[in-house]
């Protein structure tokens, strides 16, 4: 049978990494699809491409389908996110000056202390901070969001700037920038060229954000279930083979071929193993669970995570917290998940949404095959997200 061939919009990043995987390794194969992968210049092409039909299915930030449901950004099409592509995986990262500044102050680069830096980045850039971000919905957006405003970097003139991820190494070495919070490998290739120091990774400020989703147009869904399972199953399994460590050093290889991402493997490989040199001259910190694509149900869109982004976007945009809400939780389609990846015996939790940043361990959760296994999903300054009361 001649394998159907899908259009797919992606971003070079290695969190696309199971949509090249599932082409790549013989999933998509496996399901009769045949992936037409297109590297899209910038986020907005990406939303555009799937919003307007040149492509079916995409790498999507996870606010986006959100923020689209407000009706916010100029696109309204109704997009369904079907799963989690994956779960943390940002950097934030500073230029060489800041990072002498930083020094200078006795600051240690502990990479982990999401309170103690933002203390001494705002005692170090007194006079303010250009940041750049892959776009104004995204996670890195909500991250800084919430790291800034619970920290004394509150206090500053802060001005968010949106830099395509290829292009944030080049925007700080131009002065364009000071600081910026990215997808790998465009954070370590900052540092791989000397151009900038990694000081946070975006789970020290919350440990289990979604980062990307798999999205599609929600009339596409209905009207082509058969083709969306196959494509999800494969993306599924694609992620599973990406979290064996037996795997790594083979997907590492498989990104950095020009294709793909263009950047040595070894750097690549930091991003895919938490094991990050965040320094030029070298110093690594490692970080479990920087990246993940399958463990811990990173795969399944909880409703809540929807519900969360709506209600940041909303106080920031004035929009009414409940209707967006509301709004979001349609968006993220657990249902779809549950009714298409049954068929692989999917251990699937037994809720679609729960309290965010409840838990500091791993928790074993109610499930269909009771071996779900929840992993913390703390929020720095230990607040707590509850969907059913905010």
């Amino acid at each position: 049978m001649k394998a159907v061939s899908l259009p797919v919009a992606y971003i070079p990043l290695v969190d696309a990494a199971p949509l090249i995987a599932a082409q790549e390794i013989g999933f998509a194969e496996a399901e009769g699809l045949s992936l037409d992968l297109i590297a899209a210049p910038s986020w907005s092409s990406v939303r555009d491409m799937l919003a307007f039909g040149r492509v079916d299915a995409a790498h999507l930030l996870s606010p986006v389908p959100v923020a689209m449901a407000l009706g916010l950004g100029g696109v309204t099409t109704a997009i369904s996110a079907v799963s989690t592509i994956s779960v943390n995986g940002d950097v934030i990262g500073v230029s060489r000056g800041i990072e002498a500044r930083l020094r200078a102050s006795g600051f240690s680069f502990d990479f982990a202390d999401a309170a103690a830096a933002g203390r001494a980045l705002a005692a170090a850039c007194s006079d303010g901070l250009t940041v750049g971000v892959p776009f104004p919905f995204s996670m890195h957006a909500e991250l800084l969001h919430y790291w800034i405003e619970a920290t004394p970097l509150s206090q500053l003139r802060i001005d968010i700037r949106t830099v395509p991820p290829p292009l944030m190494a080049q925007a700080l070495a131009a002065g364009d920038i000071d600081a910026f919070c990215v997808g790998e490998p465009w954070g370590s290739v900052a540092v791989e060229t000397g151009v900038g120091a990694l000081l946070l990774p975006g789970s020290a400020i919350w440990s289990f954000a979604p980062e990307k989703v798999l999205a599609v147009r929600t009339g596409w869904a209905e009207t082509e279930p058969h083709l969306l399972g196959r494509l999800m199953r494969a993306v599924w399994r694609a992620g599973r083979w990406l979290a064996d460590p037996d795997s790594r050093t083979a997907a590492a290889e498989l990104l950095s071929r020009r294709t793909w991402l263009d950047v040595p493997s070894e750097v690549i490989d930091r991003g895919l193993s938490g094991r990050l040199t965040i320094l030029p001259s070298g110093e690594t910190r490692e970080v479990p669970g920087f990246l993940e694509f399958h463990r811990g149900a990173a795969t399944f869109p909880w409703r809540s995570h929807a519900t969360w982004i709506a209600r940041r976007i909303a106080a920031r945009t004035g929009l009414d917290p409940n209707d967006a809400a509301s709004a979001a939780a349609r968006v993220f389609r657990s249902d779809l998940y549950r009714e298409q990846l049954a068929s692989l015996g999917a251990d699937m939790p037994g809720a679609s949404q729960k309290i965010e940043g409840s838990l500091s361990h791993p928790t074993a959760v109610a499930s269909t095959s009771g071996r779900v296994i929840l992993p913390p999903d703390r929020f720095f300054d230990g607040r707590i997200f509850d969907p059913s009361r905010e």
